[in-house]
């Protein structure tokens, strides 16, 4: 039976490496609202789920979260002695050890043992949907091994496990909205083909899913557009209404800003086209949204519309692609410009029997898509003084990119003059591509632990 009361969903991280102390706060609002609360940790991008594969790779009980536990133990009690549900996608490649973790940390913590639920079906990396990829990339499937294959999945399965009584789930790779829309479904019973309210609560996700991008944090820009209390961020809660709709918030006493304008920027943030908003649930219409202002520290958003979800859904797949290797140092003072260009033009031909080289004098050309370095070729020096001089190379093979770290660090004798601070890394490069597969080639579901 559907719960009429208003749902408040807050967020806690954006991105894997997110603050971890921003929960408490967000939790402490919960609590005190009286209200149904949810807690959502959104960590997961494209490249740190294969990046959890590669760990999950080297140690069967890794590939989730690395900062699982600084996320939750700060809150986890509270949450569960209180009713505020967690759902978060900090399962990365391995749900069922980060759902594991999270029951063994309540232990530690002397909490009540929580019912976790993992959700299942994103992970298409197995030898049963190698024809299902092979059809659907076509001649860009990789010939080099597939480290990782993941659908982005909806909102469905959330919502049934929280249905099942679950008062914590952990996801692997579902869409970012899904996190907020799952616990709306549960909450109000809506139709899965109720495409206006699903829309709602999936823009107030879209909202949620970046953390304090929302409150202020991505706004930023001094003396143009200031935000308050920058090192406290609060970070943000939806209230959403039986209908979808939604009003962002922040906790009390917390620093940032929740007005029109950090709204709208956080709205149109990574939305190719506001009248077609794909999501794995439905497709968004934002052409007629409006932002309003109702309170300090409150928006409210509305005119959403929603449109039937598509037919297919996104799959990313990661592959081995060779090496990166990068090294950096330091000149300064007199012709210090000078000295970092003639160092460049060292290791460019030292280097030329190996691989295109990237070199960039930070602090004077470093941001520009010119990995061929012909904008920096051009430029006049400038005669800056304390230029860090970054060069990168990536290579099938591992001896071969190597040579970079080696020639990186010879530059301390060999010259030029006064370089210092050398730091060289090597890791392994992971491509990517995505495709469309058909929804029923992908079988999304949820279990419960116990």
């Amino acid at each position: 039976m559907a719960n009429p009361s208003p749902l408040l969903i807050g967020c806690a991280a954006g991105f894997s490496g997110d603050r971890l102390d921003a929960a408490a706060p967000v939790v402490q609002a919960l609590v005190d609202s009286g209200r149904p609360g949810v807690l959502i940790f959104e960590t997961l991008a494209e490249r740190t789920l294969a990046l959890a594969q590669l760990a999950r790779r080297a140690n069967p009980d890794a590939g989730y979260e690395p900062l699982l536990d600084e996320l939750m133990r700060p809150v986890l009690a509270q949450c569960l002695q209180h009713g505020v549900r967690i759902v978060s996608n900090f399962g990365a490649a391995n749900p069922r050890g980060a759902a594991l973790r999270i029951q063994q940390l309540a232990a530690e913590l002397g909490a009540r043992r929580p019912r976790v639920a993992v959700v299942h079906g994103d992970d298409l990396s197995g030898a049963q949907h190698r024809a299902v990829l092979e059809r659907a990339l076509g001649p860009s499937m990789p010939a080099q091994p597939i480290v990782s294959a993941n659908a982005y999945i909806g909102a469905e399965p959330i919502a049934q496990a929280l249905r099942a009584g679950a008062d914590i789930v952990v996801c692997g790779r579902v869409a970012d909205p899904a996190l907020v829309l799952g616990p709306a479904l549960a909450h109000y019973g809506w139709c899965m083909d109720d495409w206006d309210r699903l829309a709602r609560a999936t823009m107030a996700g879209h909202l949620l899913e970046c953390g304090a991008q929302v409150t202020g944090g991505y706004f930023a820009d001094p003396g143009y557009k200031d935000v308050p209390g920058l090192a406290r961020l609060g970070y943000p809660i939806a209230e959403i209404d039986a209908d979808g709709y939604c009003t962002l918030t922040k906790p009390p006493g917390t620093g940032g800003r929740v007005d029109e304008r950090t709204v709208k920027e956080q709205l149109l943030y990574e939305l190719h086209d506001p009248a077609a908003y794909l999501t794995p649930d439905v497709v968004a219409d934002i052409t007629q949204a409006s932002v309003a202002q109702v309170g300090s520290d409150r928006v409210h958003l509305q005119g959403v519309r929603g449109h039937a979800r598509p037919p297919s859904l996104k799959v990313n797949v990661c592959f081995e692609s060779g090496w990166f290797a990068e090294g950096e140092i330091s000149y300064a003072g007199a012709r210090a410009e000078e000295r970092a260009r003639l160092a460049g033009d060292v290791l460019r031909e030292r280097l030329a029997s190996v691989a295109p080289l990237r070199v960039d004098l930070i602090g004077v050309a470093s941001v520009w898509g010119d990995d061929a370095g012909r904008w920096l070729a051009a430029q006049a020096s400038q005669g800056a003084q304390d230029v860090r001089l970054r060069v990168a190379l990536q290579h099938r093979d591992h001896a071969s990119a190597q040579r970079l770290v080696r020639e990186v660090t010879a530059l301390y004798c060999c010259g030029p003059a006064g370089g210092g601070g050398v730091r060289t890394a090597m890791r392994p490069r992971l491509g990517t591509v995505s495709c469309l597969v058909p929804r029923e080639a992908v079988n999304p579901g949820y279990t419960l632990l116990d």
